[in-house]
């Protein structure tokens, strides 16, 4: 008697490469479109340099989902070192980038409430303890900070940086 194992060997390629897929496309998703490094363009500047940092700008984040100050005015050229508290209890992080980036990512982070970030526009801070983020905004306009954790984007956990012309 002969077999034919031309069904079985499609059935496990279809289930092998429906395997791979949903373990690898969540995680290509997110790396492709979200953890870029961010470019001049994206958020009127770039990572900073702790010895170039022309002054310091103090940050609280709490669990009332706000920033404070939540808004902050800084120079065009000026490298700032932002010192990040966080006095809740819960995970609180600061992002910078513009407006419509920082809500498509907030989407996102919902969907993978476990992802970690480590670029230089960004900042996780555990509950207590106190986090320094170095940025130098290059360009004059307004800049866009929140917290990207799952729901404190939408709690309106927000913030603007007004850059300045610098005279």
């Amino acid at each position: 008697m002969k077999r034919n194992f031309l069904p079985s060997l499609l059935l496990s390629s279809i289930v092998c490469a429906f395997t791979i897929s949903t373990l690898t496309i969540p995680s290509l998703s997110h790396a492709d479109t979200q953890h870029r490094q961010t470019t001049d363009t994206d958020t009127a500047g770039s990572p900073g340099k702790a010895g170039a940092a022309s002054r310091t700008i103090h940050i609280e984040m709490a669990d009332d989902m706000r920033f404070t100050p939540s808004d902050v005015t800084v120079k065009q050229g000026e490298t700032i070192k932002f010192v990040v508290a966080n006095k809740g209890k819960l995970v609180h992080e600061m992002v910078i980038g513009n407006a419509a980036e920082l809500a498509e990512h907030a989407q996102l982070m919902r969907k993978m409430p476990d992802m970690k970030h480590e670029e230089a526009n960004q900042i996780t801070v555990e509950p207590g303890k106190t986090a320094n983020l170095i940025w130098k905004f290059s360009k004059a306009m307004k800049v866009d900070f929140a917290c990207l954790e799952p729901g404190h984007f939408e709690a309106g956990m927000k913030g603007k940086v007004n850059v300045i012309v610098s005279k």
